[in-house]
């Protein structure tokens, strides 16, 4: 097939978790078995696709629960957890994803690849937590957990109170080279969320830190490697919008890298939600001529690609 367009797709959580069931591994696979629809969608029409999913409730609760079983069994280190939570989410969309592509007769491979990413040990994020994991608490809840446990815990958007970690920036994909080999034949679930953060060593060796790369971040890291067409972050809204949630709210259906920065610098866009998705995006459309960045829900996946819905921007 000449000419194919490659995607990277950036599942948001809602791809994940649907907050009416209950955060169990159970619901988690009902919800994406609804969201491999849309990729297999993607993948009949013809596109060539890599998919970067977060893990920012599912690390956080696999952390909770090895440091419940203490007495029990030794806390796992964070990185471990990142591990853990790729592997496991992957999981879920593999058998998703075949089973929507089986229903389309499709017979593609799907493979789900253990991403380790380097981030520099010296990056300022390590000295100011941002990246919000786990579940949501009250704001007295917060302040006992920050009290008892010494972690650091931030308001999100408006939703309630997190836990924050270190969110460094994506370097390079270790396992690049074996993402590049598969690609023209698989369907690959790679870099979740936002790849295993690592740093190497004088030796050469790599080393797991506790932080959780920006999944949006890193699918651009990828998306720019691979030379890819198109970066679609997938989340919870149809358009970007300006004054979110307020009684001017106006949706934007098309940004130029300039127009985008400017209204990061008014403050339009919050920080641990659509700000990095919208630096994302400017990244990827500022890194190649002709790359372009889209931005929508789940549901308008398709049509944005066809540019009926979703933001789309480019430079």
């Amino acid at each position: 097939m000449t000419n194919v367009t490659k995607v990277v797709v950036a599942l948001g959580g809602n791809a994940l978790e649907d907050k009416g069931l209950p955060s169990t591994a159970e619901s988690q696979l009902i919800v994406v078995k609804k969201t491999a629809e849309y990729i297999a969608d993607l993948s009949s029409q013809g596109y060539e696709i890599a998919i970067v999913h977060g893990n920012g409730p599912q690390v956080g609760r696999i952390l909770l629960a090895s440091e419940a079983a203490k007495d029990i069994t030794p806390i796992m280190p964070f990185d471990v957890c990142g591990a853990m939570s790729q592997g496991y989410i992957g999981y879920h969309i593999q058998q998703g994803l075949r089973e929507a592509m089986s229903k389309k007769d499709r017979k593609v491979p799907i493979v789900s690849i253990i991403t380790q990413v380097v981030v520099d040990k010296n990056d300022k994020a390590f000295q100011n937590p941002t990246k919000p994991i786990g579940p949501f608490y009250s704001e007295e809840e917060a302040k006992k957990i920050e009290q008892e446990k010494g972690y650091t815990v931030k308001e999100d958007a408006g939703r309630g109170y997190r836990r924050v970690v270190p969110s460094p920036m994506p370097k390079r994909i270790i396992e690049l080279e074996t993402i590049k080999q598969l690609w023209d034949t698989t369907i690959i679930i790679a870099c979740g969320g936002g790849g295993i953060p690592v740093i190497e060593k004088q030796d050469g060796c790599l080393e797991g830190v506790a932080a959780v790369i920006d999944k949006d971040l890193a699918a651009e890291r990828l998306a720019e490697d691979i030379n890819a067409d198109i970066l679609m972050i997938l989340t919870e809204v149809d358009r970007v919008c300006i004054n979110f949630n307020k009684p001017d709210q106006k949706e934007l259906a098309n940004l130029s890298c300039e127009e985008a920065k400017k209204y990061m610098e008014e403050g339009h866009f919050a920080p641990g939600s659509m700000l990095p998705k919208v630096q994302a995006a400017i990244k990827f459309a500022e890194s190649k001529s002709g790359r372009k960045a889209v931005i929508t829900s789940l549901n308008k996946a398709q049509d944005s690609l066809s540019g009926n819905s979703g933001t789309i921007i480019s430079c």
